[in-house]
């Protein structure tokens, strides 16, 4: 990387960095798993802390007892509480759930709104949460910024802020919001998968050469190579 990046570099080299992931990671998606917006709604508030593949492991249980915004708004709470059990902070997390879908059966009609403005004012709903509903569940650009996310794009040079909206406005004008979610999707599984925050896998990564950070981690391939994880967040 020269000394000093112009701007127009910057573009190119964020951009070229998706495309190389994009072809690292042809399948990246979201891995939680979803039949509709208002269970990708539950199952991103549920992830919070926990693994998505616990998340994935109860949710057979979940919507087959409560299916929709109106069953859980009026579920027993020591039932929901019993089926969040192995989530950890199960009684908080219930709490959600019950606010969350008693919300959108009084003022949304059942429905999970598509809009951001919307989204975030929900119980336990932040921009993150939204940004994943908007772009997996209704194919409205949204930048996912997550640990991973935040991480890469400070690694990669992309921007200095740590604050997550600063981060998301930040990198989105690097992108054309045609990319912003799967861009999200590329970096949430490097960054699972090959850029761990304490030892990022620097000699097994497919951007290394355009990557400041270069070096954090082992840069002997075989070494690296013990690094990196087949699966995210197992």
């Amino acid at each position: 990387m020269p000394a000093v990046e112009t701007a127009t570099g910057l573009v190119r080299r964020a951009r070229k960095i998706d495309r190389v992931l994009a072809q690292t990671y042809p399948d990246a998606r979201c891995e939680l798993d979803f039949d509709n917006p208002f269970e990708l709604l539950v199952v991103t508030v549920l992830s919070a802390q926990t693994t998505d593949k616990r998340v994935n492991a109860v949710r057979p249980t979940l919507f087959a007892a409560y299916p929709d915004p109106a069953a859980m708004a009026a579920a027993d709470r020591a039932h929901l509480e019993q089926i969040l059990g192995p989530l950890g902070f199960f009684r908080a997390k219930a709490e959600s759930l019950l606010k969350l879908s008693a919300v959108l059966v009084e003022q949304y009609a059942g429905q999970v709104p598509p809009r951001l403005d919307d989204l975030v004012k929900l119980p336990g709903v932040g921009r993150k949460t939204a940004n994943v509903v908007l772009g997996n569940a209704f194919g409205i650009p949204g930048i996912t910024v997550d640990t991973h996310f935040g991480r890469l794009a400070r690694r990669f040079g992309w921007t200095e802020q740590t604050d997550p909206v600063k981060v998301e406005h930040a990198v989105g004008a690097l992108f054309p919001p045609r990319d912003w979610t799967m861009l999200s999707h590329h970096l949430i599984w490097h960054g699972r998968r090959v850029c761990h925050a304490r030892r990022p896998a620097c000699g097994a990564c497919p951007v290394a050469r355009w990557c400041p950070a270069y070096g954090e981690g082992p840069t002997d391939a075989a070494e690296a190579a013990k690094l990196v994880k087949t699966e995210g967040r197992a």
